[in-house]
């Protein structure tokens, strides 16, 4: 079986897990300056660019993914939130995109298959790619609302970029999360499908849209069933939601996805609401207690955590999520469904 049936196959027995967040975990190491630069002799600063550490000291993301893994995790994310042109721009490491993200694969496949073959439980590799510091929907200029600071073929040609070092390091999915410009989404998308033609077989998606009020909308104003309608053409394995807010502002959104979505549904909470220091103090079995209400109603597939979350969140969820059957895929009904800022579905 290839991975998108390989996961269908686990997830048609089981809510299966995800793992939480990498920056916090990252912090707990109180890394130097000179750590994150290693002997790189990059240009600028480097402290707090956790993509460059597969580079410079991988046994810190090695030892996240090992945690997360044994907390119960089936699926990691590659350390890579940040390993495209455009974001590492900001500390002169551009030119290492390829590196870093073919390094961070490769060790993410390599602590998986490893777990995978002490008990014989397949475990997924998910290439994760971040929205960018930039969007194409708006202009960061009030006084020039047509202004952009990228055009569409450079944002594909960036996202094809990591994509593809992704692939080639051993990722089984391309996860576009933290979306809040759909249309960065659509261009990572194509990109994708610009690399499924190259390599002649399917890479399969995985699409996670973040929520920036509680109206439950995205930055472009996107309304959660407009994103999915406006991004199935994709056929992503999963769609769903991720940081936002905490589990419980995010409830009515998760519902709603899980009513029109006819793939996997896989949401990644903040642990709460960071608090004045900008810390996340929500306990894991609190959060435990918030999803398990999801897989309660027949609404999630796959479970973890965003900002915040550790290992100890993530086992939290897997022993809450354990005796809870899975989402089952609904059947939808054939129409026109069409967005824009809101849905739109064609009358008969």
């Amino acid at each position: 079986m290839n991975a998108r049936e390989t996961l269908l196959a686990q997830a048609a027995k089981r809510i299966l897990i995800t793992d939480g967040a990498f920056g916090t975990e990252i912090q707990r190491w109180k890394l130097s300056e000179a750590d994150y630069a290693g002997s790189l002799g990059l240009a600028k600063d480097q402290k707090g660019n956790n993509d460059i550490l597969a580079l410079t000291k991988p046994e810190v993301p090695e030892s996240i993914h090992r945690a997360y893994f044994e907390a119960g995790a089936d699926i990691a994310e590659t350390n890579t939130f940040s390993a495209n042109r455009i974001s590492q721009a900001d500390y002169a490491a551009e030119h290492l995109v390829r590196e870093i993200n073919l390094a961070s694969a490769q060790l993410a496949r390599r602590v998986a298959d490893e777990f995978a073959a002490k008990d014989g439980r397949p475990r997924f590799v998910a290439g994760a790619i971040g929205p960018t510091n930039k969007t194409l929907s708006l202009s960061p200029d009030v006084n020039d609302p047509g202004f952009r600071e990228i055009d569409w073929d450079h944002l594909v040609e960036v996202y094809r970029e990591q994509a593809e070092a992704l692939v080639e390091g051993g990722a089984d999915f391309i996860l576009v999360e933290t979306v809040f410009d759909t249309l960065n989404c659509k261009a990572a998308i194509m990109a994708v499908k610009q690399l499924e033609q190259t390599l002649g077989r399917e890479v399969p998606l995985m699409l996670s849209m973040t929520l920036t009020d509680l109206s439950g909308r995205n930055l472009s104003g996107h309304t959660v069933e407009a994103f999915w309608y406006a991004v199935r053409h994709a056929r992503p394995v999963t769609v769903g939601l991720n940081c936002s807010f905490g589990a419980s502002q995010l409830r009515p959104h998760v519902r709603a996805l899980s009513q029109i979505s006819d793939t996997l549904i896989m949401v990644y909470p903040n642990a709460g609401l960071p608090n004045e220091l900008g810390e996340y103090d929500e306990e894991p079995e609190t959060t435990a207690a918030l999803v398990r209400e999801w897989a309660e109603h027949g609404q999630v597939n796959v479970l973890g955590g965003c900002c915040g979350s550790t290992p100890d969140h993530i086992a939290a969820i897997a022993r809450a999520a354990a005796s809870l059957p899975p989402r089952a895929l609904p059947q939808i009904p054939v129409a026109t469904r069409l967005a824009g800022l809101e849905p739109f579905v064609m009358a008969d």
